[in-house]
């Protein structure tokens, strides 16, 4: 698969979980669980993307801004985690972090799905496309995913 059809693999996992933890209360141990696999999958999502596919893209002069922009929205995914990781569970306060957190991630997934996947489309080969994919499921893999 090329690099566009392993991210949005990953992309629809992230959706998937998401829309999980929205349906859970509390302290329940659904919500706990579903939490984690979006953290990890997160996480390790946007290193493997940042390498495998921002990095390439950061060193041509028509995707450098949006490549930049991309590994900046990673930050903010990332504060927001940390937000998370700080607040009770069982919080109301948690829920609208959530939120927060679930708005900024569909955002993202929008931005590379919707744009900057066409205009990376036209900066990659061919076998670029395909290299790069099977490097990044070989990361996601090595890390579990």
């Amino acid at each position: 698969m090329t690099i566009f059809e392993e991210l949005r693999v990953d992309h629809d996992k992230q959706r998937k979980l998401l829309e999980l933890l929205l349906e859970t209360t509390g302290e329940a141990p659904e919500r706990e669980q579903y939490y984690q696999q979006l953290k990890l999958q997160l996480e390790q999502h946007a290193a493997a993307e940042e390498r495998y596919f921002y990095n390439p893209l950061i060193k041509d002069d028509d995707t450098i801004e949006m490549s930049r922009h991309g590994i900046a929205e990673h930050h903010e995914i990332d504060e927001l985690i940390e937000t998370l990781e700080q607040t009770e569970m069982s919080s109301p306060a948690w829920l609208q972090h959530f939120k927060n957190l679930k708005h900024k991630v569909l955002h993202h997934l929008e931005d590379e799905e919707q744009g900057f996947f066409q205009r990376a489309g036209k900066v990659f080969s061919e076998s670029e496309k395909s290299g790069l994919g099977s490097d990044y499921r070989n990361m996601m893999k090595e890390k579990g995913l």
